[in-house]
């Protein structure tokens, strides 16, 4: 009997604790995006036409759902740009949980432009293992490369 009026008295103990059960935050985390990146494209920029310095790395920041399998990837893109890296992350502070699974994630695309030049970069969400089906959503800009 005593055993278990002390038990009941240590978890009321802990449960008052300050913090001792810290509510989990979902504050937004940003794009892990790389600090050399000139310049960040965001998906509110889709559609626009967009100025990069020559050989300098550039991203494009979008949100996706790689858990689902459904990922970002360049479909066109013109032939003075290059690959130049990519990095993903979790979209909130939330996702840092643990046992937390699922949920959009960042992923982040870099190019770089070799040589001057104008034209259209298109990125598609698609599964990459699923054939005839269109993509989940298009990204495109327009590039310019000075």
């Amino acid at each position: 009997m005593m055993r278990r009026w002390i038990l009941a008295l240590a978890i009321a103990l802990f449960a008052a604790a300050p913090g001792a059960r810290a509510q989990p935050t979902n504050a937004a985390i940003a794009a892990p995006t790389p600090r050399d990146v000139t310049i960040r494209v965001t998906q509110a920029q889709s559609g626009q036409t967009i100025v990069v310095p020559i050989e300098a790395r550039f991203a494009v920041e979008l949100v996706g759902i790689p858990t689902a399998g459904y990922v970002w990837a360049p479909v066109e893109m013109p032939a003075f740009l290059t690959r130049a890296g990519e990095a993903t992350g979790p979209t909130s502070s939330a996702q840092m949980q643990r046992g937390f699974t699922g949920g959009n994630h960042w992923e982040v695309l870099m190019f770089s432009a070799l040589e001057p030049g104008r034209g259209e970069l298109w990125i598609a969400q698609k599964r990459p293992w699923e054939t005839g089906v269109e993509p989940a959503a298009v990204f495109m800009v327009t590039i310019e490369a000075r």
